[in-house]
């Protein structure tokens, strides 16, 4: 069983969600192309192999990269050996980058494609939750510099999008439940379904080894998903309004992951970056200490992060201040006017910020 979640951004595609999907992603490469960069990071070579063989078998050429996993794969140097393996291959404008791989792997890979000859055709074939319900999608491309992270990319969308949840039942239960922070966010902003939905299958969901009922209820969470990142995107391709509420938690999250050294995966460090921007909220007197509270038992009960330890205050907020919502000297935040009621906070109260940190690390 499949499902299809049609993006009708700038240039509409499709991203399938289903089991079995390799074979797809080989049959339904872009027509024109003749040449396959497949781009993983290196646990998946033997994916990689797989892709390679159903590649040639339709008469292309495929040519691996294999990169660094996580984030140390999205760098200037990574993508500049991606470069030199596109140019001393010979692609051209009609031929293809596949990035399979987690989130950092989809970054790189659209990143790469975008750039190569100002941008080629690029397909994506997410291996976790995190990369099947975000960063493959959405055309959101990067890389990260000692300054911050995803601060050098492009917008570049996907000629598709392929989520194979086998690949889900393989992956660790925690790099699992880090993922599922970006459900909750789409939960949070807009779907209130998928919040009954984690509440009342948070065991089976964070359990070693995904159950039937579980892998069912983890397709129907990552459809929903992708359809609220879909309609998202349709509306607002380059972030100029209202793409910033997929930002949710991001701010200090993403602060986190700097001032961590990118040692706190990008779930954990959003999870604690919702329940920050819940506070923020609360204080702004814009949601209820309830819904607070609901933040915290959600992610809770996959076993996700909710706190953060004190006596960082300083770094967290240079970091911030270094965020792609920040104007000038003037901080933004997308927090919660109630649940499913995303709304902009720009350049609140000092004292609320600290009074929010306070809360997220006493």
């Amino acid at each position: 069983m499949t499902a299809t979640v049609r993006v009708e951004s700038g240039a509409p595609y499709d991203v399938t969600v289903g089991t079995g999907l390799l074979e797809r992603a080989v049959q339904e490469l872009p027509a024109a192309s003749r040449k396959v960069l497949v781009v993983h990071a290196a646990p998946l070579r033997q994916v990689a192999d797989v892709m390679r063989a159903r590649i040639e078998a339709s008469g292309r050429e495929a040519v691996l990269a294999e990169v660094p996993d996580a984030e140390s794969g999205k760098t200037a140097e990574v993508a500049a050996f991606c470069w030199q393996v596109l140019g001393k291959s010979d692609f051209t404008r009609s031929d293809v980058v596949v990035g399979v791989g987690g989130g950092a792997v989809t970054d790189l890979a659209g990143f790469v494609a975008a750039t190569w000859m100002r941008g080629i055709a690029v397909v994506q074939v997410p291996t976790t939750v995190l990369a099947m319900v975000d960063a493959a999608v959405g055309g959101k491309t990067g890389i990260n510099t000692t300054e911050g992270k995803n601060l050098v990319g492009a917008f570049h969308e996907p000629h598709a999008v392929w989520c194979d949840l086998a690949m889900l039942e393989t992956l660790p239960a925690y790099d699992r439940v880090a993922g599922l922070a970006e459900v909750v966010k789409g939960g949070f902003i807009r779907d209130g379904v998928i919040l009954d939905l984690v509440e009342d299958h948070a065991d089976a969901l964070k359990a070693e080894q995904l159950s039937p009922e579980a892998l069912e209820v983890l397709e129907e969470l990552i459809t929903r998903k992708v359809r609220v990142k879909a309609e998202v995107v349709a509306a607002d391709l380059k972030e100029s309004h209202l793409r910033e509420i997929l930002n949710y938690g991001h701010t200090f999250g993403h602060a986190i992951e700097y001032t961590e050294r990118y040692q706190w995966r990008h779930g954990s460090a959003v999870a604690v970056g919702m329940v920050f921007a819940a506070e923020l909220a609360h204080l702004a007197g814009k949601l209820s200490e309830a819904d607070v509270d609901r933040h915290r038992a959600i992610l809770s009960s996959l076993g996700l992060p909710t706190t953060y330890p004190p006596g960082r205050w300083d770094a967290l907020l240079t970091a911030m201040r270094r965020d792609k919502k920040t104007r000038g000297d003037l901080l933004r935040f997308v927090v919660l006017q109630g649940i499913g009621n995303p709304v902009r906070l720009e350049g609140p109260d000092p004292a609320l910020l600290v009074g929010a940190y306070d809360a997220v690390s006493s």
